[in-house]
């Protein structure tokens, strides 16, 4: 139990470690405080300007603090459409934003950002065979999407046997719109222009149902919450320009002390831009 919980909970803290690029990439030509940056004059759809040889690099802020470097690999076609390909150097990510970017798929269109890959497998982490994020044009983004509205969402159940507990896992997997900025301060106080938010949140309920006294008796192991909340912030031009993601759950606390798990976990990680350059 202990074991498929922490694989399942692992999608929150995906950090995106990349160390190096700094030597190529410590560009400064694009940050937002030089005079030189370019005008915001395109469509909000370019804050993730989807050119082949853009990149980003990040500082990881959480348990570990770490470095990672994103970048636009290239063209991909999948079924009718064409796709920008996002990587991270060495396919290394430790950051939720960079780590659900790695190795998928990226287009845009009639205003929305669309992600088609693999959610499932990400770097370091195994889930259990029944959770399957794959998804197919996925929407991240939309430019006139409100506050709280429902962009994506996939979801899905599944059951199994762990050390002769049976446990069914309910999952649910939504993209949000969010909050808009005219300016917005990130909180390393680096200032952005044309900044809009978005939100992707896991949500999780585990329950095992047991025959006792001949009458089955459900017990909510994990019950139905948010345990991920990831929100990223997208400046025009520029990319995801600062991310934080909230893990945060409650177990039964009689389950919990059986598998010797802490009642309630929070964890928060941040990913700050450092470096980028973008066409």
């Amino acid at each position: 139990m202990k074991k498929i919980l922490f694989a399942i909970l692992s999608l929150s803290i995906v950090s995106c470690a990349v160390e190096g690029l700094e030597s190529t990439i410590d560009d400064n030509s694009n940050n937002p405080n030089n005079p030189n940056n370019p005008n915001n004059t395109a469509t909000f759809t370019d804050a993730i300007p989807l050119n082949t040889g853009n990149y980003w690099t990040y500082d990881v802020v959480g348990l570990t603090n770490t470095r990672d470097s994103l970048y636009i690999f290239g063209d991909e076609t999948v079924g009718v459409h064409t796709y920008k390909k996002f990587k991270n150097r060495n396919n290394i990510a430790t950051g939720f934003y960079c780590s659900s970017l790695n190795n998928n798929n990226v287009r845009k269109e009639a205003g929305k950002l669309l992600l088609t890959g693999n959610l499932s497998v990400l770097q370091g982490i195994t889930l259990p065979t029944g959770v399957d994020l794959s998804v197919t044009d996925f929407i991240i983004f939309k430019e006139n999407a409100t506050n709280g509205e429902i962009l994506s969402e996939k979801t899905g159940t599944f059951q199994q046997t762990i050390s002769n507990l049976p446990i069914t896992v309910e999952y649910r997997l939504r993209s949000i719109g969010g909050e808009s900025f005219a300016s917005y301060t990130s909180p390393n106080n680096d200032v952005y222009p044309n900044v809009k938010s978005t939100k992707i949140v896991v949500n999780l309920k585990i329950t095992s149902t047991q025959t006792i006294a001949g009458f089955p008796i459900t017990v909510n192991i994990l019950p139905q919450q948010d345990v991920v909340v990831s929100t990223q912030y997208l400046s025009k031009n520029i990319g995801v320009v600062y991310t934080k993601t909230n893990t945060n759950f409650s177990l039964n606390a009689t389950i919990a002390a059986q598998i010797g798990l802490p009642v309630t976990t929070t964890q928060v990680q941040e990913e700050f831009l450092d470096t980028y350059n973008v066409n």
